[in-house]
C-alpha cells in the first residue's frame, strides 16, 4: 500500500518539475533583451545568463524539451503501470466489466488533467504576467539543466539546424524595432499611466522630425529680414530696431550675395563701445546647408560645431538661397511651439464654433495630415515637394486662386479665407464626407462657410 503513496508522490514531483520547466520557457521566451540589459547594468548577474540564452535559443530550448518529453514518458509509464493495477481491483469489487480498462483510462484521465493545469497551463500564465522576474529566478538552474543535457541538446540542436537548412527556414531580426512598435508600446504606457500625453508629443515629434528635409521647417525666403550693406544706415537702423530677430543674414545688394550672418548683440557692442555702427568687422561664417539636408542632420551639424550661429542659411542645388533655419526652428519641431521674442510666431489652426478650421496657409503640410489623421500621402505631394497647405493647394489646382474660392479634395472642402499679395494667407477647412474624389473640384460660393 506504501509503494502506491510513494509512486504518486514521485508522480506529483515529476508534474511538479514539469512546470518549472515550462515556467522556465516561457518566462525566457518572453523576456525583452532591452529589461533584461537595464537589469544587468543594474548589477543582476543572473540577467547575463537570459541574455545568453536568447541570444542561441537552441540550447535551453533543446534542454527544455528533453526534460519535458522524458518526464511525459515517466508519468505516462508510473501511472499506467502502477496505479491502474489497484484500480482496477478495487472496482472490480463492485462486478464492473472491463474494470482493468477502465482503471487504465481513469488514471490517464487524472494524470493528464494534473500535467496540464499544474504542469503547464498555470506556470505559464505565471510566467507571462512577470516573465524577467520569473526568468532571473530560473536562470541559475536553466544553467545546470542545460550544462547536463548538453550532449543530448548538441545532438539535437545539429538536426534541428539541418532540417531548418533544408527547408531553407532563416532566423528573423527581431532585435530591430520599428518606430511602428514603438507607438503601440507609447500607447500601452500611456493607458498604464507610465507615460505622459506631453511624452507621446514629443516623441511622435522626433520621429517626424527625423523624416523632414530642413526646407520643412525653415523660414521661406520671403520672410526672411536681411541687412542690406547698399542700404542707407538709417534703412538698416530701423530693420533691426523693428525686427524681433537677434540674428540677421547679411549681404551686398541681392540676397543671394550673402556675406554671412551678423548677430543684434555685436551690432549693439559696437555702437557701445566704439560709437559707431561696423558692421563687415562683426559678420561671421554662416552655416550653408542644401534644401534636402534631414533635419536631424543639421541638429547633429550644430552640435558637433561651434564655429556657428545657431542660424543655417537653407540654399537650393544652384546656391540660391531659399530660406533659413534656426537651432529653435529645430526644438519646436521636437517640443511643439516656444513662443521667444526673437521668432515670429508659427502658422496656427483654430477649430472655429462651427466645426470648421481656419488654418494659415503656411501651415505644415505633415501638420496638417497629423491633425486629420490622413495617413496617406497627398496628390503630388512626393514630386511638387510642397511643405505647406497653400503648397498644396496651388499645386493641386495649378493656380493662383482668389479669395473666396471653393475646392474639394477626398471629403475635405477648402475655402480661400484671404490672400496676401500673390500668398493664401488663410484657408478654411472643413470635412464635407468619406467620398474619395479624384480631383480638386473649384467653384465659388457667395455665402460664408
Amino acid at each position: 500500500m506504501y509503494e502506491i503513496y510513494i509512486e504518486i508522490i514521485i508522480i506529483a514531483i515529476l508534474i511538479l518539475f514539469n512546470a518549472y520547466l515550462s515556467m522556465a520557457e516561457i518566462a525566457i521566451v518572453s523576456s525583452k533583451k532591452i529589461t533584461l540589459q537595464k537589469m544587468e547594468r543594474d548589477g543582476e548577474r543572473r540577467a547575463c545568463i537570459i541574455l545568453k540564452f536568447l541570444d542561441d535559443p537552441n540550447e535551453f530550448l533543446s534542454a527544455i524539451q528533453v526534460g519535458i518529453t522524458l518526464i511525459g514518458i515517466l508519468t505516462g509509464a508510473l501511472g499506467g503501470a502502477t496505479l491502474s493495477d489497484p484500480i482496477g481491483s478495487y472496482l472490480s469489487n463492485f462486478g464492473i466489466p472491463y474494470a482493468d480498462k477502465i482503471a487504465v483510462i481513469l488514471v490517464v484521465l487524472i494524470t493528464t488533467y494534473f500535467s496540464l493545469i499544474i504542469g503547464e497551463i498555470v506556470p505559464k500564465r505565471v510566467a507571462m504576467n512577470n516573465p524577467e522576474k520569473s526568468a532571473i529566478r530560473c536562470a541559475k538552474t536553466m544553467k545546470y539543466i542545460t550544462t547536463i543535457a548538453r550532449p543530448i541538446v548538441n545532438a539535437l540542436s545539429g538536426s534541428t539546424n539541418f532540417i531548418l537548412k533544408l527547408i531553407g527556414s532563416k532566423p528573423s531580426n527581431d532585435d530591430v524595432v520599428t518606430q511602428e512598435e514603438v507607438k503601440l508600446l507609447i500607447k500601452e504606457g500611456i493607458q498604464d499611466g507610465t507615460i505622459e500625453k506631453e511624452e507621446e508629443s514629443i516623441i511622435k515629434r522626433v520621429f517626424r522630425l527625423d523624416a523632414q528635409k530642413v526646407d520643412m521647417i525653415m523660414t521661406p525666403r520671403s520672410d526672411i529680414i536681411w541687412i542690406d550693406l547698399d542700404e542707407d544706415l538709417e534703412e538698416m537702423k530701423r530693420k533691426v530696431v523693428k525686427s524681433k530677430r537677434s540674428i540677421f543674414p547679411i549681404a551686398e545688394g541681392e540676397l543671394d550675395d550673402f556675406l554671412g550672418v551678423i548677430q543684434a548683440k555685436d551690432i549693439l557692442s559696437s555702437v557701445f563701445t566704439k560709437n559707431k555702427l561696423e558692421l563687415r568687422k562683426n559678420i561671421k561664417d554662416p552655416l550653408v546647408v542644401p534644401e534636402n539636408l534631414p533635419s536631424m542632420e543639421l541638429l547633429k551639424k550644430y552640435k558637433s560645431n561651434n564655429e556657428y550661429v545657431h542660424m543655417a542659411l537653407v540654399v537650393d542645388e544652384f546656391g540660391t538661397l531659399e530660406g533659413l533655419i534656426t537651432l529653435n526652428d529645430i526644438l519646436e519641431g521636437i517640443v511643439g511651439d516656444i513662443p521667444g521674442i526673437d521668432e515670429t510666431d508659427d502658422p496656427k489652426a483654430i477649430k472655429r464654433k462651427n466645426g470648421s478650421w481656419l488654418i494659415e496657409g503656411k501651415y505644415p503640410i505633415d501638420e496638417f495630415k497629423e491633425l486629420f489623421h490622413i495617413d496617406e500621402p497627398l496628390p503630388l505631394e512626393e514630386e511638387d515637394n510642397y511643405t505647406t497647405l497653400a503648397g498644396f493647394i496651388l499645386s493641386y489646382s495649378g493656380e493662383i486662386p482668389d479669395a473666396g474660392e471653393i475646392y474639394e479634395w477626398s471629403g475635405f472642402k477648402f475655402k480661400i479665407a484671404s490672400i496676401d499679395g500673390h500668398h493664401i494667407d488663410k484657408i478654411i477647412v472643413r470635412k464635407i464626407g468619406k467620398e474619395d474624389n479624384t480631383s480638386l473640384k473649384n467653384s465659388v460660393e457667395s455665402t460664408d462657410d
